[in-house]
This record gives C-alpha cells, sequence and structure tokens, in this order.
C-alpha cells in the first residue's frame, strides 16, 4: 500500500528552507544586536537586514539574475556576511573564493564555476592580476577596500561595494523558489590534481544550520553555544561557509565579531576588547595563539573553541584546558557542509583530570542530529563498536554535497554503495564517540602491518620539546615504509635536544602504549616549520614529495 501524502488547502503556504528564512528570528528576537568588523564598524542586524537588501539590489542592477555566479575574494568581514545571504537569497550562487591558493589555481576555480561577477578586496589584486585576461566568464568586478585611496588595478572596476550600496534602495523583493536550488559552491585543495567543485542547496545549508545549531545547543556544561555568546569565526569564510557558523551565528542573534585577516596579536585583541566567548579554528591556529608572545596577559577563561580541519593533540588540548579554554573536537570535510560530529563531555567527564579531559576532547564526538555514520570494512559491513576496530567512516546525512562539479566519476566514487566515504579510519567506541584514526593515504604500511601516523604524533607531542609534528611514511627497501616524525621544537629548546634523544623518548612510549611494535622504526627529522594547505592543515603529500 503506497504512503498517504497530506492534502494541502489551496491557500496553505508551502515553506521552503531558504537561506532567508534563517533572517526571521534575529530580526524579531534581537534585531538591536551588534555586529562588528575588527572593531571599527559596528551596525544592528536591522542594518544587516537593509545592506543584504542594497546589495541584492546593488547586484541586480549589474544584471545578476538567478542562475548566476557570484564569487566573493575577501577576508572574512561584514562583506562577506551580506554576501553569504544577499547572493544565494536573489536566486544566484555564491562562490567563496579561496584566496590562499596560487594564482593559476584560482584562475581554474572561477572558469570552472562559470564565475559571472568577482567582488575583490584590494589585498588581492595581486593574485588577479596574472590570470585577469584569461577569465572566461567573469565580466564584472566590485572592489572591496576598507581605506579607499587611489590605486592601479588589473581589471576595470564597475564601482566600489561600499558607494554602491550607498546608492542602491534598502527594500528587495527576494522570491520563494525552490530549496533544492544551488546555494554555494568552493573547491576542496585535494592532495592530488586540481581542486574539485562541491556545491549545496538552500535547503541542505538550513538544514545543516539547524542541525549544528541544535547539537551545540543542547549541551549540558561543555561547548555549549547560546543567545548570550560572542561569536568570532577563525576559520577562513571561504573554507565551508566558516564551518556553517556564520548562519548559525545569525539564526540564533548572536554578537558576531569579523576580524578580517588572521593577525595573531590583533585575534588576542579582539577576543579581549569583544568579549569573544565562541570560536572555531584549525589546531596550527590555536597552537600559534597560545604561543603569541604577551598572549599569556590575556584571559582566555570564557572562551570557547571548536577544533577541526586536523586532529588536535592532547598535548595540544591539555595546554589551551591549562589556559581555560574550553576545548571540543568538530569532525567533517569539505564534501560534508562541514559538521557530523562534535565531542561534547559529559558532567561526569569534566570532573576528571585534565589530562583524562584532553583525551576524550580529541575524540572526533558524536555523530549531530540527523546523521547516519558508520565504521565499515572493505564490504561495507558494520565492524564492532568497541573503540578498537577500525573501519572506513561512511556517512548519510541531508546536508552532504551530492557530488562534485562536472566530474562523474569522482562524484559516483564518492557516492560508491549510497554512502559518502569519507576516506578517513576511525572506529566507534562503546558510548558511541568518534575517534579518527588516520587518513587512507596517511596510513603507514611497515612490514605488512598498519601503523597510525596520528598516533605516532601524538606521541612525539609528549616531549617537552616538541611544538608541531607530522609523522609520514617514506619508502624503505626492508620494512616498505618507515615513519618519519619531521619535528618543529619549542624556540627554548633549539640545539639543546638531539634527533636522537626525541626518537628514544618516542620509542621507550611506543613499547609502552600498545601501539603497532613497527612505530619503533621512527625515524627523527628537525624542520624550521611544517608544510601547510590553504586552510592551515598539515600537507602531508608535500611533505612526502620532499623527502622522496
Amino acid at each position: 500500500m503506497p504512503v498517504k501524502i497530506i492534502q494541502s488547502t489551496p491557500s496553505a503556504y508551502a515553506y521552503p528552507l531558504l537561506i532567508k528564512q534563517l533572517l526571521h528570528t534575529p530580526l524579531a528576537t534581537a534585531p538591536d544586536q551588534e555586529i562588528t568588523y575588527q572593531g571599527k564598524l559596528r551596525y544592528s542586524y536591522r542594518t544587516l537586514n537593509e545592506r543584504i537588501a542594497r546589495l541584492a539590489n546593488a547586484l541586480a542592477g549589474l544584471g545578476v539574475e538567478a542562475g548566476q555566479t557570484v564569487a566573493v575574494m575577501d577576508w572574512d568581514s561584514h562583506r562577506y556576511l551580506e554576501c553569504f545571504f544577499a547572493v544565494p537569497m536573489m536566486g544566484a550562487v555564491l562562490q567563496t573564493v579561496n584566496v590562499r591558493l596560487s594564482p593559476e589555481q584560482i584562475l581554474f576555480t572561477l572558469n570552472h564555476a562559470g564565475a559571472d561577477l568577482l567582488l575583490v578586496n584590494r589585498d588581492f589584486l595581486g593574485l588577479l592580476a596574472p590570470i585577469a585576461d584569461r577569465l572566461k566568464t567573469v565580466k564584472r568586478f566590485i572592489l572591496l577596500d576598507d581605506e579607499p585611496t587611489s590605486l592601479e588595478a588589473p581589471v576595470a572596476f564597475a564601482g566600489e561595494y561600499e558607494a554602491m550600496l550607498a546608492a542602491a534602495d534598502q527594500v528587495f523583493d527576494f522570491p520563494d523558489f525552490d530549496e533544492n536550488a544551488q546555494a554555494t559552491v568552493f573547491y576542496t585543495t585535494g592532495t592530488t590534481g586540481l581542486p574539485k567543485g562541491v556545491y549545496f542547496s538552500h535547503r541542505q545549508l538550513v538544514l545543516h544550520t539547524l542541525g549544528v545549531a541544535t547539537c551545540v545547543g543542547s549541551a549540558a556544561a561543555h561547548g555549549r553555544l547560546h543567545r548570550e555568546d560572542v561569536y568570532m569565526p577563525i576559520t577562513p569564510m571561504f573554507h565551508v561557509h566558516a564551518w556553517g557558523f556564520p548562519y548559525i551565528a545569525t539564526l540564533l542573534g548572536l554578537k558576531q565579531v569579523y576580524p578580517g585577516r588572521y593577525l595573531p596579536g590583533a585575534l588576542l585583541q579582539l577576543i579581549e576588547r569583544e568579549k569573544v566567548t565562541f570560536s572555531h579554528c584549525v589546531p596550527s591556529i590555536m597552537q600559534m595563539l597560545l604561543s603569541h608572545p604577551g598572549g599569556e596577559a590575556v584571559d582566555l577563561s570564557n572562551w570557547k573553541v571548536l577544533i577541526g580541519g586536523s586532529a588536535m593533540s592532547p598535548a595540544l588540548a591539555t595546554a589551551a584546558l591549562k589556559r581555560g579554554v574550553d576545548l571540543l573536537t568538530g569532525y567533517g570535510m569539505s564534501e560534508t557542509c562541514p559538521v557530523l560530529t562534535i565531542a561534547h563531555l559529559s558532567s561526569d567527564d569534566l570532573s576528571t583530570s585534565l589530562e583524562e579531559q584532553a583525551a576524550l576532547r580529541c575524540k572526533t564526538g558524536l555523530p549531530l542530529p540527523l546523521v547516519d555514520l558508520r565504521i565499515v570494512d572493505g564490504e561495507m559491513a558494520d565492524m564492532p563498536h568497541d573503540g578498537d576496530a577500525t573501519g572506513e567512516v561512511v556517512v548519510r546525512a541531508p546536508w552532504l554535497t551530492q557530488g562534485y562539479l562536472d566530474a562523474t566519476q569522482a562524484s559516483a566514487e564518492l557516492w560508491a554503495g549510497g554512502y559518502l566515504h569519507t576516506q578517513d579510519i576511525g572506529n566507534i567506541d562503546d558510548r558511541g564517540y568518534v575517534k579518527i584514526t588516520d587518513r587512507i593515504k596517511d596510513v603507514i604500511k611497515t612490514a605488512g602491518e598498519w601503523t597510525s601516523s596520528l598516533q605516532l604524533e601524538d606521541v612525539v607531542m609528549q616531549h617537552e620539546a616538541v611544538s608541531e609534528v607530522a609523522v609520514i611514511g617514506l619508502p624503505d627497501e626492508k620494512w616498505g615504509e618507515r615513519p618519519m616524525a619531521l619535528v618543529v621544537l619549542k624556540p627554548d629548546f633549539e640545539g639543546r635536544i638531539t634527533e636522537s634523544a626525541i626518537r628514544h623518548f618516542a620509542a621507550h612510549l611506543v613499547e609502552t602504549t600498545g601501539i603497532s611494535r613497527h612505530g619503533v622504526l621512527l625515524q627523527v627529522r628537525f624542520v624550521k616549520s611544517l608544510a601547510k594547505t590553504s586552510v592551515g592543515k598539515i600537507n602531508k603529500r608535500e611533505m612526502r614529495e620532499s623527502f622522496v
């Protein structure tokens, strides 16, 4: 017997899940709440709503229509927030351009996405200059400029952002349309080949907003996001919608602080001056802030931070906890919008030692509402939830990209068997906590046995001299692969500690902690810095290539 479909009264409104609907709540409950850019510019949610309409009118005046793509190259700003809403609310597609890519890669992404118009910050004109004459589809440009002064530009601008908004009407009739309409597109940095375009619909972004807000808002005592929080992103807005939190912060009517360019001293000043209570970042950024000269004077005891992008070490977690930071891990990827899990601790967990808490906080966490997450073997069979058995993480959720833009084969591989394949290896314990143990491509195979690079990194990070570490596998005639730890020392230990000392320290811990016995083969090499991707993740591919 078929399912029974509800009957709709002809005059009933079929409410589509569109990004514009996220503005209803803050305008009703917090219209006078503040949004600030660098603490220099401040305005209310009422003004935000007006500026969104002005931006839409300005774009429409340049011929932007539904279905066209509007690209943005900017620091984290109030302008970017306005674009997050105005562009998709018009029915157009917002392309968030990764400004840390090379000019050639940026050229590829703009051409591949078919961008029609580009908003570009003055600071990025140097990236635009060598590619401007090879843009195939971009015909119009808008200048973003904090302090308008004369400049030489590689393109002709249709106007300057603030001047265009000032001249535009503050009312725009944003239409209803299918909630499955594309809202955004951006490009993964990838480990091989050209960047791949991932895209999301209005429905997906709204449901991701609601799912994450429900999860972070329902925490009892740890990492809870609520209406009195002050939000500041420290994950670029070009990177997976700043993990979706600008949408969440707007929905909840929070005070929002946009820092512009990420300068450690300026970030710490904003945390202190604007009383920031909730942020998100990758581990390398947290390490940078904790070690910044003079940062010890900044009170971080009211700061909650969601860590993601790459694995957080227990040593980093402990260091942050000692400064009073309420740290928690989130997990996801570009293809998942991104958040899938968050590692909230229970009240009982919070009564344990900092070291015990750190181990829990470094786990990947519990799946969000509506997330169907599995650990499977090569045949898609479920692995036991015993905290030991590992397999690939596969997932279903209502906010996962449905494929890669114009990449049929890669899309089919991503969704093989009807689940999105993360390429991450992990386990699930008896409490339901997920722990990512490695990337499929980063597992080291020594003498036919798998050794986790992440576990070895955790071991090396326990040495007091180590500031950062990345473990990679290098070819070895005898063993197949042998692990190599690339270590950045703390400044006070440079010249005082040897590579051999770090190696012996790690070997001892490997023998006593149950890690693969082949971990004792670990080699150590001191380096000045670790290669990072454009979004601050450890780039092991580049490091492997430089040592082979």
